[in-house]
């Protein structure tokens, strides 16, 4: 029997990230960084270099404020002390958190088909939304897509590891051989996944965060990871 006839016939449950899986999220980042490396407007480093300080930068905040928009405000603060001749002032903290804030004021962008083929998929399997990130933030966009009637449950935490995705199965009683993690991220949403037993299916998307950034795993049998170059492809095989 094809295994896309027997995921159809077969009822799954389908965790589902959401940032740049669901909706578009780190182009507004990129936005932001392209703004604060233009007002930085650094005479000895070139972007290249000084993208790459703000890359460890948001590496060493992550660890202590996690993710989300104060962790990155707190980063381009951070950046700006360490690289920039002027002295932080006042204007330019709050300058400087302004482009943090205008990612927040941004509309929630469905990528194309997300609606359509969550409704198909919804009937056939349960769905599970799993994001990583601040709670309020991430449970504010998840409201505003206006896409949780379509979802069992969302889960907001704070990292995505084999740990994370262990307890969500616990939590959940599902069962690894039919649960599948479905998200842009190697690092975050199919690595972890796979070390965990489950079935992963990767959706590459172009502007995925260069922290997010990994080689996939190799799912190890009976184990399945599928890549489909389109959101609304999980349709045709589920």
């Amino acid at each position: 029997m094809p295994m896309s006839h027997e995921l159809k016939t077969t009822r799954q449950t389908l965790m589902i990230d959401a940032d740049d899986t669901l909706w578009e999220n780190n182009i507004y980042f990129e936005r932001a960084i392209a703004n604060f490396i233009s007002f930085l407007n650094h005479t000895h480093f070139t972007t290249e270099q000084v993208r790459q300080k703000l890359n460890e930068v948001e590496h060493q905040t992550i660890l202590t404020l996690g993710y989300g928009l104060q962790s990155f405000a707190a980063a381009l603060v951070t950046t700006f002390e360490r690289l920039s001749v002027e002295p932080l002032t006042p204007a330019l903290h709050e300058t400087i958190h302004g482009f943090a804030q205008a990612i927040a004021e941004q509309p929630i962008e469905l990528l194309r088909h997300v609606s359509p083929t969550l409704d198909q998929l919804h009937r056939r399997h349960r769905l599970l939304l799993v994001t990583k990130g601040d709670r309020q933030e991430q449970s504010g966009k998840v409201e505003r897509s206006g896409l949780q009637p379509y979802f069992e449950a969302v889960e907001v935490v704070p990292e995505k590891d084999a740990e994370t995705y262990l307890a969500i199965v616990e939590k959940y009683d599902l069962e690894p051989d039919t649960t599948w993690m479905v998200g842009n991220s190697p690092k975050s949403d199919i690595n972890p996944a796979i070390a965990a037993g489950l079935n992963a299916v990767f959706i590459p998307h172009a502007g995925t965060w260069v922290l997010e950034h990994a080689e996939l795993s190799i799912a190890p049998p009976p184990q399945k990871l599928l890549t489909l170059e389109r959101f609304q492809l999980l349709s045709n095989v589920f």
